[in-house]
């Protein structure tokens, strides 16, 4: 039962951070379906910037390389949400379309970036930062214990990122919900023209909120490089099936985010309780990952039919804001 709960919450951890982000470009009214290339542009940067520093180098320090990989992570992710933002917020292109291409986008670039790191590396599986992923992989065996099956590592056995990841949502549920700037931000969302009358500047919000959002996203990415698989890179497609669960979840939390929170580890141990069914095989343990998808159907569904506004989506979600149509 540790090992699931373990399990289920390093895999809940990686859609928690692409979740938490895309909350936040939700609540401005921008819909990015782009969070699996976000996810894959924050991942391959973390990489690549700590490979580089690491490569050739005798004694990389090791929080030095964390820094390098967290700044290369978020920043390029921020790029990715910028490029985003001007195309829908400034062109006022599709929404939908401009997402999906920015996944399209983010996968190929950091399939190719990554295919080249392993070439400097030698093949397939000789990736090395091995000071980063230490160093985002270590936790207290005190509080842990040195024993797997211990009760204490389910709790304490996991990397430090694992916790940032909600502190990050309980910042979040206070900003949008506690704050002057996270209220006008919501507002943008909700209503842009009655937000443009009372004098909020509805291009900055709409762009910071869907900047920073996709920075938080970008971080899930990182975390699967450099934590869930031990400082690597793998192009078998299964970031953008991450970034995809964690547009899911965005819609199971009802864009609240301490809902993804123990959203993202349910997720998590309904994907992974195949390992807990001695029947399981290849078919049947499809079905188990497919379940996730299914849930998120059935809480749409849910929340369709009982109609309370506070498990709507913004209401001006998607939507292009047209000044003069005010």
């Amino acid at each position: 039962m540790i090992t699931l709960i373990h399990s289920a919450i390093l895999f809940g951890t990686i859609i928690m951070f692409g979740a938490l982000g895309e909350i936040l470009t939700e609540k401005s009214g921008n819909l990015n379906l782009g969070v699996p290339g976000i996810m894959y542009l924050g991942g391959i940067a973390g990489l690549s910037a700590s490979f580089f520093y690491e490569n050739g180098n005798p004694n990389p320090v090791p929080w030095i390389s964390v820094v390098l990989a967290l700044i290369a992570s978020f920043g390029a992710s921020m790029l990715g949400g910028l490029i985003y933002s001007f195309l829908t917020i400034t062109l006022r292109t599709n929404q939908n379309v401009t997402g999906l291409t920015l996944t399209i986008f983010g996968a190929g670039i950091g399939n190719f970036f990554g295919g080249m790191l392993q070439n400097f590396s030698g093949g397939v599986g000789q990736i090395s930062v091995a000071a980063a992923s230490s160093a985002f992989r270590a936790y207290s065996s005190t509080l842990a214990g040195n024993d797997t099956h211990d009760p204490r590592y389910a709790i304490f056995g996991y990397g430090w990122m694992t916790y940032v990841a909600i502190i990050i949502a309980i910042v979040l549920y206070w900003f949008l919900n506690k704050t002057r700037k996270g209220l006008n931000l919501r507002s943008v969302g909700e209503s842009p023209a009655t937000a443009d009358a009372a004098g909020i500047n509805v291009t900055l919000y709409k762009y910071l909120g869907t900047c920073i959002g996709a920075g938080i996203s970008g971080f899930g990415g990182l975390y699967y490089t450099m934590d869930y698989i031990k400082g690597t890179w793998a192009n078998d497609g299964t970031i953008e099936a991450l970034g995809w669960l964690a547009v899911a979840l965005v819609i199971f939390s009802t864009w609240r985010p301490i809902n993804a929170i123990w959203g993202s580890y349910v997720f998590g141990i309904a994907y992974w309780a195949f390992l807990y069914i001695s029947v399981a095989n290849r078919y049947t343990t499809e079905l188990f990952k497919m379940i996730p998808y299914v849930v998120t159907l059935l809480v749409l569904i849910f929340v369709s039919l009982r109609r309370k506004r506070e498990d709507q989506p913004p209401a001006h979600l998607g939507l292009p804001y047209f000044r003069e149509d005010r």
